[in-house]
């Protein structure tokens, strides 16, 4: 049993948290973030392979949560799917706007700018690596897409993909064995 699960079985279901939060409960909302604030940054750096864009995406689904308190619906009694689905669709989002920003800079920037910045990307082999298999996954289809970032970058167990996405837990486990495959084939050699 990892830390974080073993937190998540202190103290009172998410459930009860949850309907504690839509109350308005900051208390009830403190513990939830102690619980899972940990699973959510893993989870949004392995989608961004950046420090800085993990906090703030985890900063950005915490909001989205006390936002949403009392609308969400949480899977097999824990938040964790929930907030997962949250990360990934605003770290898809502002994936999106930085590639617009992205391409804008690369029109503005003059060449020579631009060699200095690729020596300080050399430098960081492992987010490089990271930032392929976030890239592989983005060119998947929806579905393998999605088993993607719940299974293999979010390590939610299959019974909690299936619950969550609707299908049975032998689905998921082929679709898991089939995006790995396909993984596996788009990375470089040289990608873990």
């Amino acid at each position: 049993m990892t830390e974080t699960t073993e937190r998540a079985n202190v103290g009172p279901p998410d459930t009860l948290l949850w309907e504690r939060i839509a109350q308005g409960d900051h208390a009830a909302f403190t513990e939830l973030f102690e619980r899972h604030a940990e699973a959510v940054w893993n989870y949004a750096y392995r989608l961004t392979a950046s420090w800085s864009q993990a906090e703030d995406l985890l900063s950005a689904t915490f909001l989205t949560a006390w936002r949403k308190r009392g609308d969400a619906q949480l899977v097999r009694e824990s938040a964790l799917p929930w907030l997962y689905t949250v990360t990934a669709n605003r770290a898809r989002t502002e994936w999106r706007a930085s590639r617009r920003a992205l391409r804008l800079v690369t029109r503005l920037t003059p060449q020579d700018e631009r060699d200095h910045a690729d020596e300080v990307a050399a430098r960081a082999d492992a987010q490089r690596r990271l930032a392929a298999v976030v890239a592989a996954i983005a060119t998947l289809p929806a579905s393998e897409r999605e088993i993607a970032q719940l299974c293999l970058l979010g390590d939610m167990s299959t019974a909690d993909a299936a619950a969550l996405l609707g299908i049975t837990e032998s689905s998921v486990r082929a679709r898991v064995s089939r995006t790995r495959a396909r993984l596996r084939d788009l990375t470089p050699e040289d990608t873990p």
